[in-house]
């Protein structure tokens, strides 16, 4: 399946109150670009996704996702050398579903909004909490943040 979104950076502080976070431990078992493998824990949940190359404006790429046993995927967490840690909340906003990362440890600080699209040109009205589009912008891409956290970013 092709997956299509956009990425944005987000200001926490215009986030309205009261969302409900689901707490995600996520590791790479394999990092290559044409072939990256993460490892997923969401709540008490656990899941294997392959991600594939993304496209060259980083809006699209192939995305296989099965649930697995929890118990498998806190053993393979386990083989994964940086596990990030995030909390995920769920909005709705003008009819969209938003996904809005909150990270923790080394990457506490960064907050950001994902959109799933159906098509590369879908049209979307932005949130007020939305600051900046960082769609394809390889540094805020999971992956790297596992190995590139960012408090270790100069400013």
């Amino acid at each position: 399946m092709i997956e299509i979104e956009r990425k944005f950076l987000v200001d926490a502080s215009k986030l309205p109150g009261c969302l409900i976070p689901i707490r995600i431990a996520q590791g790479y078992l394999n990092q290559d670009p044409d072939r990256t493998v993460r490892i997923r824990m969401a709540g008490d949940k656990g899941f294997l996704t392959i991600k594939g190359r993304s496209s060259d404006n980083g809006l699209s790429r192939y995305e296989w996702e099965k649930e697995i046993d929890s118990n498998d995927a806190r053993d393979l967490l386990g083989m994964c050398s940086n596990v990030l840690d995030k909390s995920r909340y769920h909005m709705i906003h003008q009819g969209k579903l938003w996904e809005i990362d909150v990270f923790h440890g080394m990457n506490e600080g960064l907050v950001v909004a994902e959109i799933e699209l159906t098509s590369e040109t879908e049209s979307f009205n932005l949130p007020e909490w939305i600051t900046q589009e960082v769609t394809g912008d390889s540094d805020y891409y999971n992956s790297n943040l596992s190995i590139n956290p960012y408090k270790l970013w100069i400013k």
